[in-house]
């Protein structure tokens, strides 16, 4: 199908308004061939004896760009492990009653004894929180091996330390294994145990990877 006919003088003129004229997102090419006698040119979407040369190529498609939808990033939902799920309510009551995040007393408690209430150290920590007796007295337990009063213990002496290190989760941290004149000794610092170090480093590992951070 021939687009149309023009007379040669006014070729340059065409050219550029049939350029302007396609759209992007045409696939229209077109060819030019000048007749015998008249001075007229022959302008065509296709080749042929009387537009055999190429005037423009087919315009090479660009596809629109939609907007990109952005999805806000969404925090990660702390969780705890399988085998936590028995102590789940039990720790969220004692958690709301101390006033202490749920994912800190997870954390402790996975370190500390990996959710083993009958757990005993060398050093004779005891229960879930792996409370000394000394402690377990301090908070007013008498039996540390009761779940509840032994978390309640150990939540009671973190909430305790997040007030005398002013927040610090990581000298919390260092003071609930290592005892807080450590961290007073040491400049209110983590001290410079590598059991306290590794400890720590843990924890906070843990809780930054469940998004439970800041508490």
């Amino acid at each position: 199908m021939q687009l149309y006919e023009a007379t040669r003088s006014l070729l340059p003129a065409t050219m550029c308004c049939l350029y302007l004229a396609v759209p992007l997102t045409g696939h229209c090419q077109v060819y030019v061939g000048s007749a015998v006698s008249g001075g007229a040119v022959t302008l065509s979407n296709f080749q042929s004896i009387d537009a055999p040369e190429l005037l423009l190529p087919a315009i090479v498609e660009f596809a629109p760009v939609k907007p990109g939808v952005v999805k806000a990033e969404t925090r990660q939902i702390a969780s705890i492990p399988a085998k936590a799920e028995r102590l789940r309510g039990l720790i969220e009551s004692v958690a709301g009653t101390v006033n202490v995040a749920p994912r800190l007393i997870h954390a402790v408690i996975s370190a500390e004894s990996n959710y083993e209430p009958k757990a005993v150290s060398p050093r004779g920590a005891i229960g879930l929180m792996q409370l000394m007796p000394a402690t377990a007295r301090r908070f007013g337990v008498n039996d540390p091996f009761v779940e509840k009063d032994n978390v309640f213990a150990g939540a009671s002496y973190l909430k305790w330390l997040m007030g005398y290190f002013e927040g610090d989760v990581e000298l919390v941290l260092a003071a609930y294994n290592a005892g807080e004149q450590a961290v007073v000794k040491a400049g209110r610092k983590v001290p410079q145990y590598p059991e306290t170090q590794a400890y720590v480093r843990r924890i906070m590992a843990d809780l930054r990877s469940t998004g439970a951070l800041p508490l």
